[in-house]
């Protein structure tokens, strides 16, 4: 591949900058309209690009990987998660697939933290009343929420991002608790004054918040199913900003309306762009459009580590992105 100018298919619109250099260094084909690609484009794609650039929004399982062309060599995600691609089926097929980590960690987690902040305190509540003109005065006992210091807040993945979030949570007097697959070091525990559970149901029954930072994957679909969300205090909080389908979302909606929990904060969805009409409109509810990660720095970012992973590629070296199945 050195020397040779990549052809590359871009499936979304990217930060102008972004596109710009991809303009100057690749043979790019980009989305200048940013219509979401049907499987009929993204199969067209693969056909005839050396390099796609997907995002998370586009589905490449195995039955599309099986489509691919022989020239596609590098799918390069525009995105930290890469539960959309069949990464499996893409190795097998001599296909690298690398990502964009790192690089929206504070992004996500501060959006994380103003949900923490925002669901206990009804702040959304708030502002409906303020827009619908609902606001008489001051009374004592009006709009009551709950005090985030010395609350127990429990942590789901504690990657990056959880721990991100729990540097965050700690300056407002929370106490940090998490679940993950192992352990993190003695120092990153000692730093945030940090519980470990192994038993994932014995955090969740005595947590007032919880915040999912985990991936999507095999194992964490549902992670947060009827059973688990019923552990929780009928007073606690649970926060997503990770992937909507770690949530069994009909069976949150079923707990907070039935009171069996104190409300919700979500950025991501189970079936995204629709959302479960049984969490709309409920004021203990608050919703986000999937903006977690969505600052200007964030993405000019991914788009400079997507180009990177490309340039290495072509240059024959291993992209430093490089997603390994095994580690999924």
């Amino acid at each position: 591949m050195p020397g040779k100018k990549l052809k590359i298919v871009v499936t979304r619109k990217l930060p102008a900058p972004v596109e710009l250099r991809m303009k100057e260094l690749f043979d790019a084909r980009l989305n200048e309209d940013d219509h979401p690609f049907s499987q009929d484009e993204l199969v067209e794609a693969m056909q005839t690009a050396d390099v796609l650039v997907p995002t998370v929004t586009d589905h490449l399982d195995g039955r599309v990987m099986a489509r691919a062309g022989e020239q596609l060599r590098l799918i390069a995600q525009f995105g930290a998660g890469v539960d959309n691609i069949d990464v499996q089926s893409a190795v097998q097929r001599g296909i690298t697939v690398t990502n964009t980590p790192g690089v929206l960690t504070d992004d996500t987690a501060d959006v994380a933290m103003a949900l923490i902040l925002a669901v206990p305190r009804r702040l959304h509540e708030g502002a409906q009343i303020m827009d619908t003109g609902g606001f008489d005065g001051w009374t004592p006992t009006w709009m009551l929420g709950r005090r985030l210091a010395g609350k127990r807040l429990g942590i789901i993945g504690m990657g990056r991002i959880g721990q991100a979030v729990a540097r965050r949570a700690k300056a407002f007097g929370l106490q940090i608790h998490y679940h993950n697959r192992k352990p993190v070091s003695a120092r990153i525990e000692e730093l945030l004054e940090a519980t470990y559970w192994d038993s994932l149901d014995q955090m969740l029954a005595r947590m007032d918040i919880v915040s999912i930072n985990c991936p999507h994957t095999p194992a964490t679909f549902h992670l947060m199913n009827s059973r688990r969300i019923d552990l929780m205090k009928e007073d606690a909080f649970i926060v997503n900003t990770s992937r909507g389908e770690v949530i069994d979302e009909a069976a949150l909606a079923r707990a907070i309306k039935a009171g069996k929990l104190a409300g919700a904060g979500l950025d991501v969805f189970e079936r995204e762009p629709t959302v479960n009409p049984e969490l709309l409109n409920l004021p203990n509810v608050l919703l986000l459009p999937h903006m977690g990660s969505a600052t200007i720095e964030g993405r000019v970012e991914m788009g400079e580590k997507v180009i990177i992973n490309i340039k290495t590629f072509a240059d024959g070296h291993r992209p430093p992105d490089r997603v390994i199945p095994a580690i999924l």
